[in-house]
């Protein structure tokens, strides 16, 4: 028998939202970089996780990234995501 299936929110602190989904996958946590260009310029990179464990694994490589990249700064953000049946 299939999974239901639903959908995730997530709302970051800048009142940004995201919905994910249908999906019947059991991601916990949502995760986002803002990396501020040397240009002025801005990336953003987003993800979700299994497990707030798993989404705060992501900090150690943002150090490398940043320096790899060229990144003046960079925000990293991680929510809560909430389930609902509908967008």
């Amino acid at each position: 028998m299939a999974r239901k299936k639903y959908y995730l929110t997530a709302t970051l602190p800048d009142g940004y939202v995201k919905t994910i989904g249908p999906t019947a996958l059991d991601f916990t946590h949502y995760w986002r970089v803002v990396a501020q260009l040397p240009n002025g310029k801005s990336e953003v990179f987003w993800g979700h996780s299994k497990s707030l464990r798993e989404a705060k694994g992501k900090q150690g490589a943002l150090i490398e990234a940043a320096g790899m990249r060229g990144w003046t700064s960079y925000d990293f953000d991680i929510v809560e995501l909430e389930r609902t049946t509908g967008p």
